[in-house]
């Protein structure tokens, strides 16, 4: 999940779908690096800057996705944060989970919004698992 107001549908269904099959749940999300952030900039004379907001980042992160855990029941030894390409982190996390399913929001992106490849579509495409996607109400 990512840590806004929506992620609060996935984890919904998360949640019950881990209930359905007496199944553990597992709560991921990712901060993106400064430099995919503003990847067009030379962020090598900023790297302490980078590393200081990405380590600040990634507390706040774990804040607020655990609170949402928590509302879910999911403890914090069970919520998951990492700084990077959140396709390739999702898709590690899982694989070093042993998880059989990743729920995770897609906001139905059609056309060059899909083309240009979302984190749903990356997952997708890339995990050895099964995925199962929650359209975002908007």
């Amino acid at each position: 999940v990512d840590v806004t107001e929506e992620a609060g549908q996935v984890l919904a269904i998360a949640r019950q779908v881990a209930d359905e099959h007496k199944a553990k749940l597992s709560v991921v999300t990712v901060v993106k690096p400064l430099t995919h952030v503003y990847g067009g900039l030379d962020m090598v004379s900023y790297t302490q800057i980078s590393v200081n907001f990405e380590e600040e980042a990634k507390a706040q992160a774990k804040i607020q996705t655990g609170a949402m855990a928590e509302e879910k029941g999911v403890g914090s030894d069970e919520v998951h944060v990492s700084v990077g390409a959140p396709v390739t982190q999702i898709i590690d996390t899982a694989e070093r989970l042993g998880a059989d399913l990743i729920v995770i929001g897609s906001h139905g992106k059609h056309g060059i919004g899909l083309l240009l490849g979302s984190t749903a579509n990356g997952v997708l495409h890339r995990a050895d698992c099964d995925v199962l996607t929650i359209r975002i109400k908007g």
